[in-house]
This record gives C-alpha cells, sequence and structure tokens, in this order.
C-alpha cells in the first residue's frame, strides 16, 4: 500500500490531514474507514485506539491526533518548508498548540452550548471571545503566524477557524475571512478538498 498512509473519512477532521500531505508533495495512499463499522473495527483500534480519524502510518510510525499529524509531517519532509528551523519555532509551537486546545477546547464549547464564563480561570481557553480575539490580535501581526511564510501552523489554525465560521460557530470577523481567502486559495487546499468532496459524493 506504501510507505506513507491516511486514514480517514472525507466527512471528518482528516481533510485537513490530507490538505497537510498534499502540501508536502509526498505519494500517500488512502483508507477511508466508515464511522459505525470499520472505524470500530479491531483491525483499525489496533492503529487508533481511540476509533477515531484521522491517523497516520508512515513506515512503521503511527501517529494519532491532526496537530501531531500535522507536525510530524512538517519534520519528516522538510523540503515542504512547512516548519521553521530547529531554534526558530516559539512561534510555531504556540500557535499549532493553541490550535489543537484552547481553539478546539472554545470553539467546541460553544458548538454545543456550554460555554462557562463563571469558570474561565478553571478552563484552559478562558473564554471563547477572548480566545478569538487573541488569533484575531495574532493574525493582524501579518499574513503568516510564524514567520514570513506559511506553515503547518497556520494550515491547522486556519482548518479551525475555517470550520467554525462554516458552521456558524465563529463569527466572520475581517481577519478570519482575509485568513481563509489565503488558505482556500492554495492549490494543495483546492486539491485535498476536491479529493474529498469526491470520495463524499458532493457536487457544490
Amino acid at each position: 500500500m506504501g510507505d506513507l498512509i491516511l486514514y480517514t473519512n472525507p466527512l471528518s477532521r482528516g481533510r485537513t490531514a490530507r490538505w497537510m500531505l498534499e502540501e508536502i508533495g509526498a505519494d500517500y495512499s488512502t483508507v477511508v474507514l466508515d464511522y459505525d463499522t470499520t472505524m470500530k473495527a479491531p483491525e483499525y483500534l489496533a492503529v487508533n485506539p481511540m476509533g477515531k480519524v484521522p491517523a497516520l502510518r508512515h513506515h512503521d510510525t503511527v501517529v494519532t491526533e491532526l496537530a501531531a499529524i500535522c507536525a510530524y509531517l512538517a519534520d519528516a519532509f522538510p523540503d515542504a518548508g512547512l516548519a521553521p528551523p530547529p531554534g526558530e519555532r516559539g512561534a510555531y509551537y504556540r500557535w499549532l498548540f493553541f490550535a489543537a486546545g484552547p481553539l478546539e477546547a472554545a470553539v467546541t464549547a460553544r458548538a454545543l452550548h456550554q460555554e462557562q464564563p463563571d469558570k474561565e480561570r478553571m478552563l484552559g481557553y478562558g473564554t471563547v471571545d477572548r480566545t478569538l480575539d487573541v488569533v484575531e490580535r495574532a493574525l493582524s501581526d501579518g499574513p503568516y503566524l510564524a514567520g514570513d511564510h506559511f506553515t503547518a501552523a497556520d494550515l491547522y489554525l486556519g482548518a479551525q477557524i475555517t470550520f467554525g465560521i462554516l458552521m456558524k460557530i465563529v463569527e466572520p470577523r475581517p481577519a478570519f475571512t482575509e485568513m481563509i481567502a489565503r488558505m482556500t486559495a492554495r492549490p494543495a487546499y483546492v486539491r485535498a478538498r476536491s479529493i474529498d468532496d469526491s470520495l463524499a459524493g458532493r457536487t457544490d
């Protein structure tokens, strides 16, 4: 099947993992899983015991969790330039894991109508609005989060914001819509979306 395998579903976070794979330009194969059957089958649980996608297999290495997949691929394929040089990764790690932690938790809380502003000292994201304000300020400093060019941090955080706006969870602030326009114009994004939309049977 090849040395690089993506386990995914076209209606999942696996769409972002595919976008990352298209950005690095490496050959990869895809295993499409169904939520209620193959994703919970013993064969896949041996890959990811959580029974969730995406997951990545690279030779003998298995990586789960979307932010980890993005970081791993950026390091495994350095010629793609999706991670800053070692020693210059402070902002890169900051925003990659801010998106994986506070931002995803905040967006999920709002989607589930479970915001608890009186618990902000307990919650890693504080409040949803403050989390989004922080992202907005970061984007106002320049087109990219971690230097002068696009990295996996932009890809992952951008995917989180794009999903939030699409689902009408996040308001389309100008800084967010400008970022989305940059992200969705990238050839790798266009290719990845086309592949997943085809797998999902979409024509829009």
